[in-house]
C-alpha cells in the first residue's frame, strides 16, 4: 500500500498519526443530534443492526410505546448507544423511527463531508473502542454512550475529495470481500448438507450400492439392504432412564470445584459433549445418585428443546442431567452407529412430531423407545462407523478451512477499513 508523503500526530490515541493535510474534528462539528419524538405509525420502525439500518426485523423486540421513538431521515447516521450492541450502526436509506437507545446524527454540511466515509469510520474497531470508552453505566449490559458524551469524540477529517476517494475504494473492496465471505459461508452450508447426506445414506443404505434392497416399511427411511431389518429402537435398548428429578438435584448443588460433569442438552454440541460448558457436582452427591452416573459407550439424549441432540459417552464418570435421557444398548448394536443414525434429520423430524409440550418440546423415554431404527449386521455396522469417522473428519476439515478463510477475510476487512479511514495508506485516486 502506498503511504502519504508526510504524517503528523493527530493528538488522538485511537487515531494515531494522520496525513499532513488532514485534520481532526469533534463529532459535534460534523453532526447534530436529531431528538425529535415521533410515532412508528407515522414513521416506519427501523432496526439498527451490524449490517446497517434496515426496516424493522421480524425478530426485533416490539415495544408497545409506539409514540416514544426518535425520528430518522434519509442520510442520517444512526448508532446504538448500548455496549451489548457494539458495531450496530449505519447510514439510513429510509425515513423512519428507531428506539430511544439509538443516537441519531444529522449531518451539518453534506457538501463538506461524505456520509459513506463517516459510516466506515464509525463502524471501525478503533472508533467502537473509543465510543464505548466514553460510555457510562453499572454493568456491561447497561453500559451506554449518550450524545453529550459522543459529541466530544475527536474523529479524523480529511479533505472532502479524499473522503469520497476513500469511500469509493472501500465500497469496491469491501464489496469484493463480502462476496468472498458469502462464497465461503455458502460452501460451508453445502459441505454441512453433504455431511448429513453421507451419514443418512450410510446408516440406511449401507456402503455397497449393488446389494439387493427391500422396503423398510417406514416412509421416511425408504429402502434398506435386504439383510437389514427395521424395528423400534426399544428392541435394541438394554436400559433407559431420564436424569434425576428436580427434587434430587438443585442448582445449589453445583459448584466450580465439583469433580463430576452434569450433562444437559445445552452441553451437547454437534454430537459431542463439551465438558467446559457443564455444571459440576461433588463426587459424594454423584455417588448418592449413582444410577445416573453414565458409563462408557452409553448414549445420552437431550429431551428438552431442540430434538436430536445426542452423543456417545466416551469415558466413565459423567452424570446424566435432569434434562437428558441415558440409555445403554444391547451388544447387537454398535453405539456409535446408533448415534450417527439418531442424529439424522429424518429422526429429528420424527421426534419433533412426536414430542409433547406446548411451548417447549419434551421428549420422553416412551417416544424414544418407539422410534423406528434400522439394524445392520454387527460387522457391517463397524464398517459403516469406520467409514463415517474417516469421511466426516475429511468433510469437517474442509468446513474448518472455509470457516477459517471467512474469519480471516472478516479480520482483513476490519483492518482495511481502520487503516483507510485514518489515512495509514493512500487509496488509489488520491
Amino acid at each position: 500500500m502506498e503511504r502519504y508523503e508526510a504524517y503528523k500526530d493527530s493528538g488522538v490515541e485511537w487515531i494515531g498519526e494522520i496525513p499532513e493535510g488532514w485534520n481532526v474534528r469533534r463529532i459535534s462539528a460534523l453532526y447534530d443530534a436529531r431528538n425529535e419524538k415521533v410515532s412508528d405509525r407515522d414513521y416506519p420502525p427501523l432496526s439498527v443492526t451490524m449490517q446497517g439500518v434496515v426496516p424493522q426485523l421480524e425478530t426485533a423486540a416490539k415495544s408497545q410505546d409506539n409514540d416514544n421513538r426518535k425520528l430518522v431521515k434519509t442520510g442520517d447516521f444512526v448508532i446504538n448507544s448500548r455496549s451489548d450492541r457494539r458495531g450496530a450502526c449505519g447510514i439510513s436509506a429510509f425515513d423512519g423511527s428507531v428506539t430511544l437507545i439509538s443516537n441519531v446524527l444529522a449531518p451539518k454540511n453534506e457538501h463538506a463531508m461524505d456520509g459513506r466515509y463517516y459510516s466506515y469510520l464509525f463502524s471501525s474497531e478503533g472508533f467502537a473502542d473509543e465510543y464505548y470508552r466514553q460510555g457510562t453505566g453499572i454493568v456491561d449490559d447497561l453500559w451506554s454512550t449518550n450524545w453529550p458524551r459522543m459529541k466530544n469524540i475527536l474523529v479524523s477529517f480529511p479533505p472532502f475529495s479524499e473522503q469520497q476517494a476513500i469511500a469509493d475504494y472501500l465500497d469496491a473492496k469491501t464489496g469484493k470481500i463480502d462476496g468472498l465471505i458469502a462464497d465461503c459461508e455458502r460452501e460451508v452450508e453445502l459441505l454441512q448438507e453433504y455431511r448429513k447426506s453421507v451419514i443418512s445414506e450410510a446408516v440406511t443404505k449401507g456402503l455397497d450400492p449393488t446389494v439387493p434392497m427391500k422396503d423398510s416399511g417406514i416412509k421416511w427411511i425408504g429402502e434398506i439392504p435386504k439383510n437389514w431389518h427395521c424395528a423400534n429402537l426399544g428392541k435394541s435398548i438394554k436400559t433407559i432412564q431420564t436424569g434425576p428429578f428436580g427434587s434430587q438435584l438443585h442448582s445449589k448443588d453445583y459448584s466450580d470445584d465439583g469433580e463430576i460433569c452434569v450433562v444437559n442438552p445445552a452441553n451437547i454440541i454437534d454430537g459431542k459433549i463439551v465438558p467446559s460448558t457443564c455444571n459440576r457436582i461433588c463426587r459424594k452427591l454423584a455417588n448418592a445418585l449413582s444410577q445416573h452416573l453414565m458409563k462408557r459407550n452409553e448414549i445420552i439424549f437431550g429431551r428438552r428443546g431442540e430434538m436430536g441432540r445426542c452423543a456417545l459417552i466416551e469415558h466413565d464418570g459423567l452424570f446424566c442431567g435432569t434434562g437428558s435421557i441415558e440409555m445403554e444398548l444391547y451388544e447387537t448394536v454398535v453405539p456409535k452407529f446408533a448415534v450417527y443414525y439418531l442424529r439424522c434429520d429424518f429422526v429429528k423430524s420424527y421426534l419433533e412430531l412426536k414430542s409433547v409440550g406446548t411451548t417447549l418440546q419434551n421428549l420422553n423415554t416412551r417416544i424414544l423407545a418407539t422410534t423406528p431404527f434400522v439394524i445392520a449386521p454387527i460387522e457391517e455396522q463397524n464398517r459403516i462407523v469406520a467409514y463415517l469417522d474417516t469421511k466426516t473428519a475429511e468433510i469437517d476439515g474442509l468446513i474448518t478451512d472455509k470457516q477459517t478463510m471467512a474469519d480471516k477475510l472478516r479480520e482483513y476487512r476490519k483492518s482495511l477499513i481502520s487503516e483507510a479511514v485514518t489515512g495509514k495508506f493512500k487509496v488509489p485516486g488520491v
